[in-house]
């Protein structure tokens, strides 16, 4: 079992959580941050330390954990493993590699945190969340990485929908727009290739608003409804292709193997639909994430490119002077903003992995289980399977008649 030891010289007299991380570009900084600053904003039973990173490339991770504040570094995420100075693995590697690593830290008797979405197949998620189970038993702890989560304008809305301010759901929309894809030419990367990657925009943007909507109305989706579509389906090879990247024309392209695009719409299992948009080619929009959510009493939306506000209208207040009102969630008992600035200041993206490295602290000191678990990764996971198999049921039209 994963127990945090007594380091010498902590000056806090809290014991430590000593963390491994595999994995340093974008979702490694963006774990580092949280690492590095939850205990320093909040006051946390165990004390994190960035212990070790890893990745293949030595001078490349050597230049990571000098610019995160890393202790030290590891090129083979199985040595990683095998250290007595890591209690938890952090996973933040393309999704070929999620099971393997969490399975092999859980059976060290680690502690785990994994990046969405858990898996690249149903298959994967399941093997995931029994080993999870087992370990659990043990005292191990396991949780997926969804941070939209932690943003405190959704985890207010949470709130407020479990309080009963907007009544019985009825609808949910949400959508999820990026542009990095526009560019023909953009290379053919990792994200693009099915053994690597499990999908495109349905599993690295659709997790994610699958989990905030199934968060936010507290309840899970029955079944789905879908179209997918792949709108460049040959790139130009990276200037240094990895070895997944085998397919290789003549013209130094590659085959787009993923989705760019998932439309989908959706009933819960109260009953109340839903709909679902998640493309990479949304031109001009960069990280656009909506989500509304309509019930028999009122509605609640939230837009991230707007992260420290919330929109609430209360339908049971006179026609008169009802309409929606802007929150802005800055204040002091406003989820996660006791340790933060005066209200009115607001919080980043980067907040969120701070968040994220709190609760997890707090679930690991008191022996509880995390949220998200690895069980409400793999009904993600479930859910972005069906949103596929039904894409493929679907990909004839039925013709409109003129």
């Amino acid at each position: 079992m994963a127990q945090p030891q007594q380091s010498e010289g902590a000056g806090t007299g809290k014991p430590p959580l000593r963390v491994g991380m595999v994995g340093y570009a974008f979702m490694g900084a963006a774990h580092s941050q949280g690492w590095r600053t939850a205990g320093r904003v909040f006051d946390l039973p165990l004390r994190p330390e960035l212990a070790v990173i890893c990745g293949r490339d030595a001078a490349a991770v050597r230049a990571a954990a000098d610019r995160h504040g890393w202790s030290d570094t590891e090129t083979d995420w199985r040595a990683l493993i095998e250290r007595d100075d890591v209690d938890l693995v952090d996973i933040c590697t393309p999704g070929d590699s999620h099971a393997e690593i969490a399975l092999a830290a859980l059976a060290a008797g680690k502690h785990v945190l994994c990046e969405k979405p858990l898996a690249n197949t149903v298959e994967e998620a399941e093997a995931m969340t029994r080993a999870a189970e087992e370990a659990g038993e043990r005292g191990q702890l396991a949780m997926v990485g969804f941070n939209y989560r932690r943003v405190p304008a959704t985890a207010l809305a949470r709130r407020m929908v479990a309080e009963g301010r907007i009544g019985r759901l009825r609808h949910v929309r949400v959508a999820y727009l990026q542009d990095w894809l526009v560019d023909p030419e953009f290379p053919l990367t990792w994200r693009l290739r099915r053994e690597q990657a499990g999908s495109g925009s349905l599993g690295d943007l659709g997790a994610h608003i699958v989990d905030l909507a199934q968060y936010l109305a507290g309840e899970r989706l029955a079944g789905v409804s879908a179209l997918t579509e792949t709108f460049v389906r040959e790139r130009p090879l990276p200037s240094a292709p990895s070895s997944g990247l085998a397919a290789v024309s003549a013209a130094g392209t590659g085959e787009v193997t993923v989705d760019d695009a998932a439309l989908f719409t959706g009933r819960f299992t109260s009953g109340a639909i839903a709909s679902f948009e998640a493309t990479r080619y949304a031109t001009g929009r960069k990280n656009a994430l909506r989500i509304e959510l309509n019930g028999e009493r009122g509605s609640l939306a939230f837009d991230l490119e707007r992260l420290n506000e919330l929109s609430f209208h209360d339908g049971t207040e006179p026609g008169t002077h009802a309409g929606f009102r802007r929150i802005l969630v800055t204040e002091p008992d406003h989820p996660y903003l006791e340790g933060w600035w005066p209200p009115g200041h607001g919080l980043g993206y980067e907040h969120t992995f701070v968040h994220q490295a709190r609760d997890l602290v707090h679930a690991v000191a008191e022996g509880r289980t995390p949220e998200p678990s690895f069980a409400d990764g793999l009904q993600v996971q479930r859910v972005l399977a069906a949103v596929e198999e039904s894409a493929e049921k679907n990909s004839v039209y039925t013709p409109i008649a003129a």
